[in-house]
């Protein structure tokens, strides 16, 4: 069914005319007409109106299918950096509808978790702003530090607060269990997880183990057992492993990158920009290329006061979401793209 047919039926049933409806939307019958013949549509400004006007969502007001809702979903996730109070209930709503009776339950489940993430996240940088201005303000006192760490990832000082424990056992009670079938990226995340906190015996352990998993990436092997070097204060035997590695995995541009982010975290920046663009260049015939090569390399020119050479890269960035992606000026990848860059003009 048409937009113009469900905007007639739900008219109909509410036993109001197409002038009547007209007054309540402030257009004329005659557009409401021409919808309803399918000779034109409503304006996309003016569906949220339609749609509380008749008692509907905007989806049902298209009619979509379940599977169609979902796409929507999924799409304006990406694009959009903030919902309206009135869309986030209608996502909400739909998919705890969906959760007992869709067949695949992990999509939903998926997309709830999307949902409420993305709403964190808007929610989160409205934090952090009046957070800063009132550190700004009284930088002494401590009510809003705490806060920068919740909403901008800010170091915790103390360990009982900085530990991930919670994550470790989660992930250990996954990949522990006999009825589950293995997943790699459960053991990588735990593997990570485990090196953050100095657990270096354990994440050795699990490094075992997940050598020996199906579609394990054999250049991750000697990246792990650099970062756990690393965990250990064993910095040159960290550099061995790594330089090694590079003979074997050199052309790899997934080692390459890695071996750019290695070089990144102990602020070795001039050889972290060499392998970044290395690994961007080694992927050209790869497209569409992901984007963090050029994110490390503006960050990294950010952080040593290179403005003009972070401009660049953001360039880059910004052309590569709009060439090889298909993003649109509109969309919010290119939006936060364009406004990292204006930060630095």
């Amino acid at each position: 069914m048409n937009i113009g047919n469900k905007i007639k039926q739900l008219r109909q049933s509410m036993g109001i005319t197409q002038e009547q409806l007209g007054t309540r939307l402030c257009v004329s019958a005659q557009a409401i007409s021409k919808w309803e013949n399918g000779t034109t549509m409503p304006d996309i400004v003016l569906l949220p109106l339609i749609s509380g006007e008749l008692g509907v969502s905007i989806d049902e007001l298209f009619d979509l299918t379940t599977d169609q809702k979902l796409q929507r979903i999924e799409n304006r996730l990406d694009v959009e950096a903030d919902f309206s109070d009135e869309v986030f209930h209608e996502y909400e709503n739909t998919l705890k509808a969906e959760l007992d009776s869709y067949d695949d339950k992990q999509r939903i489940l998926s997309l709830l978790a999307r949902l409420y993430h993305h709403r964190a996240e808007s929610l989160l940088a409205k934090s952090g702003k009046y957070a800063m201005e009132a550190i700004t303000l009284a930088p002494d006192v401590k009510d809003c530090q705490w806060l920068l760490q919740k909403s901008h990832g800010a170091v915790a000082w103390d360990w009982n607060c900085s530990n991930h424990t919670e994550v470790i056992d989660f992930y250990k009670c996954i990949v522990n269990d006999v009825n589950r079938p293995q997943s790699l990226l459960a053991y990588y995340q735990l593997i990570d997880n485990l090196i953050a906190d100095h657990r270096t015996a354990e994440a050795t352990k699990y490094l075992e183990v997940c050598k020996a998993l199906p579609r394990h990436k054999q250049f991750l092997t000697p990246v792990y057992e650099a970062y756990i070097a690393l965990a250990e204060y064993d910095v040159p035997k960290a550099d061995r492993i790594m330089e090694s590695a590079l003979a074997e995995f050199g052309c790899d541009p997934g080692f390459v990158f890695e071996k750019a982010q290695y070089h990144a975290r102990k602020c070795e920046y001039t050889e972290a920009i060499s392998h970044y663009e290395l690994s961007w260049e080694l992927e050209k015939d790869q497209k569409p290329r992901f984007t963090d090569a050029l994110d490390g390399i503006a960050t990294i020119y950010e952080i040593m006061g290179d403005k003009p050479k972070a401009i660049e890269a953001c360039d880059m960035l910004i052309e590569c979401l709009k060439d090889e992606w298909g993003y649109k000026d509109d969309d919010a990848a290119v939006i936060q793209a364009r406004q990292r860059k204006n930060k630095l003009q």
